[in-house]
This record gives C-alpha cells, structure tokens and sequence, in this order.
C-alpha cells in the first residue's frame, strides 16, 4: 500500500492494516539512547520500592510489591472471534492484563508510577533522607519523607489513564499533585482524582493542548517535575520493563518464543508512549520472533499517521479531516510523540485501525465469553486478529519467512485498562449495541 493509498485509508475511516515499511527483523537497537542496562536499572529500582508498596498497596500482596499483571490464556474468547471474523485464528491467544494491574488499574501504572518513584528517590538522596539505595524503602511512607516531598509538585497531561497512574502515587507519596486533563477525559477518572486530593485542571482543547499547558507551567516552578508522555525517557523504560516479567510468565506456562513458535502482540496506541516502551522491551527480550503491531481508532490513528507519511509530529489527524474523538480515551490522541515515532521505526511491525462499534463489540465478547471486563480502549488490540487472513498480512509472513511457522505462534492482546471503571460505567458500556463485522 502506498502512502497515498494508506492517507485515503485513513480519511475514510475505513478499518486498515499498514506494514511498516522500516521494520527491520533483527534491529539491534545498540544506537538508541535507551539501552538493555537502562531497563535493568529501572527494574532494580521497583524491587527496591516493591516493599514500600506492598506496605501503601494491600492488593500488591500477591506479586510482592511489584505492579504486574497476568498472562490469562483466552480459549473461549478465541472461539468467539473466530466466530466474528469467518477465519482460524492459529496457537494460542493470551490477554496481558493490564487492566488489573494495581494502584491506577491500566497500563500506564508501569511507567507512570516508575518516573514517579524515580523522582522521590533523587529527592531523597539528595536531602540524605535516603542515604543509599540499600536501605529500607519503606521509609518512604514516613512522616519525614512525605513532608519533605510535599515541598515539591508533579505536574502531567493526561486523557486519563496516565493521570490517574501520576496522581495516585504522587499523592501517595506526599508531592503535590496537578493533572493537566483533555476534554475527552472521562468524568469518573477528574472525580477520583480529586477524592485523592490532586488538583485536576480541565481543557476544552485536545491532549496536546492539555500537554503543552502543563508543561509551560511547570517549567516555571524550580520544584515542580512535569511528566512528559510524548518524551520522557524514564516513562518508556518503565514500560519496557513488563518484557522480562512477561518472559517468565510465558516460561511458567511451557510458552517458547523462537523461530519455530513466533509471537504476535497486539497492543494499544495513543501517543505512543506505553506501547513504545513495551515493544522496546520486547524486541530486547525476544529479537526477530516477536511481531509487534500498534492498534488505534480509526478516528484518530495519530501514530500510524505520523510513521506512514515520515511526519511525526508534524502532522494531526486533524489535518486529514478526522476530529480525533473516540471512546477510546486512553487513544484520543490527535498528534504521536516524534521521539516513539523515531523509535519504532525499526522495531514495529505495522499497525491496525478499530472503529468504535468493534471496541464495544470486542469488550462485550470479552466479558460474556471469559468475564474479564476491560474498558474500550484496552479492546483495541482484538482487531489486530482480525486481518490475519488478508492478502497484507500473508505479505508480511511470507516476506519473514512466517508461512511455515505461523500455525505454531501465539498471540497476546494487551488489556491496557478496565479495573477502576465505576459499576454504572460498565453496565452502560456492556449493554451499548454495536453492529455485527
């Protein structure tokens, strides 16, 4: 498919699969700035944390501090979509959950509240309240601690999910707290926000508006720390750090990721940051056999925009005519971060496009079929197999080398949210009627 092909594609809202024309199968990634020793470091430093937050986080209990979330084999949920799409859906099919993980119940939990917990520990390493990194984290639920951090605020623009990661543990922490909010955030999202006592500023405008206005207010504040999903590093480490725990988890369930049993991973894509980060690590985990493909509305496919015409961010979905809204409001994002862009370019397989009555269609297969409920944009990732059978698709297995082995591969689709949903929420989303594929 051409690139004008795909812009046509794309203003017609029509469902799309785009091959990455860049993606390189054994990219060594060794000229990035983020390297294997700095996701090691930012693993280290959440065991190091994991006690403090088994102590905060009751429900981190099982996984021992860690925020992790499980890797749940979907048999019944792979019927039903072979059902909807007419077609075999070859191996197994798995759904990473990260709708439940713990403290902001979505994915951005990883590397949101790793920047966060990054910040306190340079804070309290440079008071002395934290004299090295051997000690007891758990000092970090003390009175002196939460007093010292309070002096300082952490600022971020969000469309949700990202919000709730920074404000919940920043508040926990004792900083002050300002969320930068999109108008497509959700209500409940503002509402719980400022029950944790963090100051929630609302934008008529989209979320690179909330983005900009955040950061410009933060810049001005010497002790304010503003989190940027479009560019920061720490965030993206933080999310490549779920390759390494999901390795053992398919380990554990006697999953094996070479050449013979190829991994498919459909993930999710707003801005960029979390899948970026989660691909990264998944490239460094398991090289050319896995297969990442990003996964947005067709309302505003913002990151497959700015990869396809080599824009970035130079380029919104509103320049081609789309408004970027979508019930999706994790994915409500009219305009990709370059620095994911840039790095993807190499590592990503393509991307798929949803429309919004296959979120729903999606979310609700989902729930009856398994009783996992995840919220609209976490259902994203579902499309990914439904262009397996395609002519494109058979284009990429046969140009890897795929043809023989794919009937061997596995699939995960990662859940990015759902858990914090209110109960009047979910019922409005499960009993929404969307048309049949």
């Amino acid at each position: 498919m051409t690139n004008n092909q795909t812009l046509t594609q794309l203003q017609s809202q029509k469902e799309l699969i785009w091959l990455n024309p860049d993606y390189q199968k054994s990219s060594t990634q060794k000229n990035h700035e983020i390297s294997v020793d700095k996701i090691e470091e930012a693993r280290q430093r959440l065991i190091r944390f994991a006690p403090y937050l088994q102590e905060q986080f009751p429900e981190l209990m099982k996984t021992q501090g860690l925020i992790e979330s499980p890797l749940t084999p979907i048999p019944q949920m792979k019927k039903e979509l072979q059902n909807i799409f007419g077609g075999k859906i070859d191996g197994q099919l798995f759904l990473k959950e990260d709708n439940q993980l713990a403290i902001a119940g979505s994915v951005k939990g990883r590397g949101g509240i790793y920047e966060v917990l990054k910040v306190a520990e340079e804070i309290a390493l440079k008071h002395e309240l934290l004299v090295n990194i051997d000690q007891d984290y758990r000092l970090f639920g003390s009175e002196q601690m939460n007093n010292l951090l309070s002096q300082y605020t952490i600022q971020v623009g969000s469309t949700g999910n990202l919000g709730l990661s920074i404000g919940m543990m920043s508040a926990q922490l004792g900083f002050q707290v300002i969320v930068h909010m999109s108008a497509d955030a959700k209500a409940w999202k503002k509402d719980l926000l400022r029950r944790k006592g963090v100051t929630v500023v609302e934008y008529k405008d989209d979320y690179s508006k909330a983005v900009s206005a955040g950061r410009q207010e933060s810049d001005a504040n010497p002790k304010s720390h503003f989190i940027d999903d479009e560019n920061s590093i720490d965030l993206f480490v933080g999310y490549a750090t779920a390759a390494n725990y999901l390795k053992q988890q398919l380990h554990s369930q006697n999953i094996e990721v070479n050449a013979q049993t190829p991994l498919f991973v459909y993930i999710p894509c707003g801005v960029g940051g979390a899948p970026g980060g989660i691909t990264f690590g998944l490239k460094e985990a398991f090289g050319p056999h896995v297969h990442c493909f990003f996964v947005e509305p067709t309302n505003a496919p913002c990151m497959l925009l700015g990869m396809s015409t080599n824009q970035h961010d130079k380029i919104a979905v509103t320049d081609i005519g789309l408004t970027g809204q979508t019930a999706a409001d994790g994915l409500a994002v009219g305009r990709p971060s370059s620095f994911i862009g840039q790095m993807m370019k190499p590592l990503l397989s393509g991307s798929f496009t949803i429309s919004e009555k296959h979120l729903f269609l999606f979310l609700q297969t989902l729930y009856k079929s398994e009783n996992i409920f995840i919220e609209p944009s976490a259902a994203a990732g579902f499309n990914g197999l439904r262009f397996h059978s395609s002519d494109t698709f058979q284009t990429y297995l046969r140009k890897h080398q795929l043809t023989e082995t794919v009937a061997q591969s596995n699939h995960i689709v990662w859940a990015t949210g759902g858990r914090l949903v209110p109960q009047k929420e979910r019922e409005q989303m499960l009993q929404f009627s969307p048309e049949p594929i």
